[in-house]
């Protein structure tokens, strides 16, 4: 029996959040909706326009509530720092952001070609790794005690073939997210992580091989995937004050136990 999303608590309620990589139906879109379920006001981007916008109409029909909406590549600083810039415009600033941009893929180390590693490291890694900079530096700026979460994944902890670039990537927001707690801790920001182990949505069905999802979905303790909001609850945790004592922590998003 699949589980129902549970109703929302107004956990975010008077929260001002960025969600990365929100257009589509994976989990940016998924905590976009969580976020505005739990009251907060939220603002999405991503890089496609269109998808965007989309998602922003969807979002609304499902809560009654339109999120504003930002174009942003997270490998380009200009970017990065317009998003901040539009998030103060429209909102006034910013008490949570949700660090979702990734790049992953398929491909044995001895096939894989510099452009392949790059571009997963670069999205991923240094994508995360600049908005965590920009949002940091707008909170201590502004004496705003808020929070962010970075998406991280348990092949950054556990061994999966054809995977280095894109474990090599989590693994490094995992340490970003450690590091940068400790940093930001003086100015009473948490920063933390989830690490979901596999979140089925209609992308990653497209872009993934069918065999090798199932096989993750079967090494589940529930013997299925997670659905995209049920890592969305957990970040959204983490975002709220019930967490207030959690930073540098990485949170399994995952029912495998090997």
């Amino acid at each position: 029996m699949m589980p129902t999303p549970p109703p929302g608590r107004e956990l975010l309620a008077g929260k001002r959040v960025v969600v990365t990589a929100a257009a589509g139906t994976g989990i940016g879109s998924a905590v976009a909706e969580r976020c505005l379920l739990e009251s907060a006001r939220v603002l999405i981007s991503d890089i496609h326009e269109r998808r965007l916008n989309e998602t922003a109409d969807r979002l609304a029909e499902a809560t009654g509530v339109r999120p504003h909406t930002a174009i942003c590549n997270v490998t380009v600083e200009d970017d990065v720092q317009a998003l901040v810039s539009a998030a103060v415009d429209a909102m006034g600033g910013i008490d949570v952001m949700m660090n979702n941009a990734g790049l992953g893929g398929q491909v044995k180390l001895v096939e894989m070609t510099d452009d392949q590693w790059s571009s997963v490291l670069t999205v991923t890694l240094d994508g995360t790794m600049r908005c965590t900079r920009a949002v940091m530096r707008h909170m201590i700026d502004t004496g705003i005690q808020g929070a962010i979460v970075n998406n991280a994944s348990v092949v950054g902890w556990r061994a999966q073939a054809e995977q280095c670039h894109y474990a090599a990537a989590k693994a490094g927001v995992m340490a970003l997210t450690r590091c940068a707690a400790i940093e930001a801790a003086e100015h009473g920001i948490n920063i933390n992580a989830v690490a979901p182990s596999i979140a089925m949505h209609a992308f990653l069905e497209k872009v993934s091989d069918p065999d090798l999802l199932d096989d993750l979905a079967a090494g589940e303790a529930f013997g299925r995937a997670a659905e995209p909001w049920e890592v969305a609850n957990v970040m959204v945790f983490l975002a709220s004050d019930l967490a207030g004592y959690m930073t540098g922590e990485i949170v399994s998003v995952s029912s495998q136990h090997p």
